[in-house]
C-alpha cells in the first residue's frame, strides 16, 4: 500500500519504521531537513520536505493516489487540515493524531466532518492502559481484545508464586480456571509453551482469559496480596496525567498530582476539582516523602522526561509505593534497565503505532477475508498477539482444534475464541466458526488474514 505520513517525530518515525518493514510504500513529509535525514538514513522510505498542510506539498508527495495518509505532527489543527486536504485530493483513508482534550471531546463530530477514517489520542490511550494496570496491580501489562471481553495480561513469576515448578497441564488441572498461558519470556528466550512446559521463577507469563476468569486466577495464585487501589500519586501534569486523573476520579480513587509549573498546576486544579494538585519539583525526594509516596496504593510518573520518570518510579518502588507505572517513549532506556527494576512501563507512541498498524493490516484484506481487528506487540516486538474476525466460509471452520493443529504454523497458539457473548479458552474439541473473534499469539509477523495461520490449504 501507498502510505503518506506527515510528521517525522516520535510517532511518525516509529510508524515509518513499522510500515516500511511490512513492505508498504511509505512517503514521509516534514519541514525539518534533519528529521528527514534521520528517517531516510534508517529506513527505505521517500522523504518530502515541506509543510504537510500545504496542498502543493501533498500533491508532490502523491497523496491523490495514496491508500492512507497519517497526520502525526505535534499540532492537532495541522493534523486535521492535512487530513481534510488529503481527503479532498483523493486519499482513500486518513488518520489524525488528536491530543488536546477539547478536540478529544468532539472526536466523533470531527471524524464525520473531516472524513477521517480514524482519530487517535496517544495520551488518552496511555491513560486508559494505566487505569487497566491499576485494576490488576499484580500485572505488568494488560491488553484488551474483542471489545474488552478478553484480556491479555503479563505477570512476573516470583519465588513464592505457587505456579513455580508446575507444568501448564498441572496448573490447569489444579486451579480449574479458564485461562491460557500463551507466551513466556525466560531470560532472553521467548517461548510459545506446550502443555509440558514447566514454570520457573523469573518467567514473565502472558495469560489470556475473560476478565472475570482473570480476576479469579489472580486472586487464587497471587503470592503478594496487593492492596486495592484507593489512593494514587501522579508526578507530572502532562496530558496523560490529566486524562488518568479524570479516569481515576470517576472510579472513586483519591488522586494527588504534583506539577512543577505554576500555571499548569493552577489549570489542573481548576480542571480536576476532586484531586489535590501540589506545585512542586517532581524530582524532590523530600517533597515526595512528605506527600506520602511510600503509603500510596499507586504511583504514576508521567512527566515529559523519560529519565525523570524512571528515577521517580525507582524511588517510589524503593519507598514502598503500591503499584508503580512509568511513561517511557525511548525504548533504548528501557532496554538498559536491569530486569524487574520497573514492572509496568507505558509508551504512548507504541500504543498509537499498534492501533494504526491494526487499521493498516485490516485495509490490506478484501471484504471476504478475515481481517485483523487488533494487533499488539509483546516482548519488544518478538511476539504478536492478533485478533481476527472469522468471515465467509473456510475449510478450517468447524474442524476440531485437535485436527486443525497439524495445519497450523509452529510457534503459534490459538489463545481465545469469542462467540457471541461467550469467551472460549479453546481445547481440542473446540473449533472456529464464521463470525467468531479469534485471538492468536505468534512469533510470525505480518499475518493479515486468519487463513495465514495455516501452513497449507485444507482438503
Amino acid at each position: 500500500m501507498k502510505i503518506v505520513i506527515v510528521g517525522g517525530g516520535k510517532v511518525g518515525h516509529l510508524l515509518s519504521k513499522k510500515l516500511s518493514y511490512e513492505e508498504n510504500d511509505v512517503i514521509v513529509i516534514d519541514n525539518d531537513p534533519d528529521v528527514l535525514a534521520k528517517v531516510g538514513n534508517e529506513m527505505d522510505v521517500i522523504c518530502v520536505e515541506g509543510n504537510g498542510a500545504d496542498h502543493r506539498v501533498l500533491r508532490e508527495a502523491g497523496v491523490s493516489t495514496a491508500d492512507l495518509l497519517i497526520a502525526a505532527t505535534a499540532h492537532d489543527e495541522v493534523n486535521m487540515i492535512c487530513c481534510l486536504i488529503a481527503h479532498k485530493l483523493g486519499a482513500k483513508h486518513t488518520i489524525a493524531r488528536v491530543r488536546d482534550p477539547k478536540n478529544t471531546a468532539q472526536l466523533d463530530f470531527l471524524k464525520e466532518e473531516l472524513g477521517l477514517s480514524m482519530a487517535i489520542n496517544p495520551e488518552f490511550a496511555a491513560a486508559e492502559e494505566i487505569s487497566r494496570l491499576l485494576r490488576i496491580p499484580s500485572a505488568m501489562d494488560v491488553e484488551l481484545f474483542a471489545r474488552g471481553r478478553v484480556e491479555l495480561v503479563e505477570v512476573r513469576v516470583n519465588a513464592d508464586t505457587p505456579l513455580v515448578g508446575l507444568s501448564l497441564i498441572q496448573i490447569y488441572s489444579k486451579y480449574r480456571i479458564k485461562v491460557l498461558i500463551c507466551a513466556v519470556q525466560r531470560g532472553s528466550d521467548v517461548i510459545i509453551p506446550k502443555g509440558d512446559f514447566v514454570v520457573a521463577e523469573g518467567d514473565r507469563l502472558h495469560i489470556s482469559a475473560a476478565p472475570e476468569e482473570m480476576a479469579k486466577f489472580f486472586r487464587t495464585i497471587s503470592s503478594e496480596k496487593r492492596r486495592k487501589v484507593r489512593t494514587a500519586m501522579i508526578c507530572g501534569g502532562s496530558r496523560v496525567a490529566f486524562y488518568l486523573a479524570k479516569i481515576l476520579e470517576r472510579s472513586g480513587i483519591q488522586v494527588k498530582v504534583i506539577e512543577n509549573n505554576a500555571a499548569r498546576a493552577i489549570e489542573l486544579s481548576n480542571e480536576l476539582p476532586k484531586a489535590l494538585v501540589i506545585r512542586g519539583d517532581t524530582t524532590d525526594q523530600e517533597l515526595l516523602m512528605e506527600e506520602g509516596i511510600g503509603n500510596v496504593d499507586a504511583f504514576a510518573a508521567l512527566t515529559g522526561m523519560d529519565e525523570t520518570n524512571i528515577i521517580s518510579g525507582l524511588f517510589a518502588k524503593w519507598q514502598g509505593a503500591g503499584k508503580v507505572v512509568v511513561k517511557v517513549n525511548n525504548e533504548s532506556l528501557t532496554s538498559i534497565m536491569p530486569s524487574g527494576a520497573l514492572e509496568s512501563i507505558v509508551s504512548p507512541k507504541q500504543i498509537t503505532a499498534n492501533r494504526i498498524l491494526s487499521f493498516v493490516r485490516a485495509m490490506s484484506c478484501t471484504p471476504e477475508e478475515s481481517n485483523v481487528e487488533t494487533v499488539y506487540e509483546l516482548v519488544g516486538g518478538r511476539i504478536e498477539a492478533l485478533e481476527f474476525i472469522a468471515k465467509g466460509n473456510h475449510p478450517m471452520y468447524g474442524m476440531p482444534l485437535k485436527q486443525l493443529n497439524r495445519y497450523l504454523h509452529k510457534e503459534l497458539l490459538l489463545a481465545c475464541i469469542v462467540r457471541g457473548g461467550r469467551t472460549i479458552i479453546p481445547g481440542g474439541d473446540d473449533y472456529i466458526q464464521s463470525g467468531d473473534r479469534v485471538v492468536i499469539v505468534t512469533k510470525h509477523k505480518m499475518f493479515n488474514d486468519l487463513a495465514d495461520i495455516l501452513t497449507e490449504n485444507i482438503g
